[in-house]
């Protein structure tokens, strides 16, 4: 073969160093999501993995206000008085 002169390229040389950037980069996001709670690993809710919460409130009763309202005049007449009651009869036939 005939001697050529080899190139070696040089100009972009940062193959290792993205490599090592792209995973830092996802061990960052797997611990930012570790840490708020998106990704679950077991033991950290203190049980068996579950979130269930049990809320009880006793909540007062409310009622409506009692509202007296007056009387409406009435439109039905006046009873009329009682008729008086018949003289008795004379003891005697006459």
């Amino acid at each position: 073969m005939a001697d050529r002169p080899t190139v070696v390229n040089t100009s972009g040389g940062g193959g290792a160093g993205t490599a090592v950037a792209i995973v830092l980069a996802i061990i960052a996001i797997v611990a930012l999501l570790f840490f708020t709670g998106i990704i679950n690993v077991g033991g950290r809710t203190g049980g068996g993995g579950s979130t269930d919460v049990n809320v009880k409130l006793d909540v007062p009763k409310v009622e409506a206000p009692k509202v007296e309202t007056p009387a409406a005049p009435s439109t039905t007449p006046a009873p009329a008085p009682a008729a008086p009651a018949p003289a008795p009869a004379p003891a005697n036939g006459g």
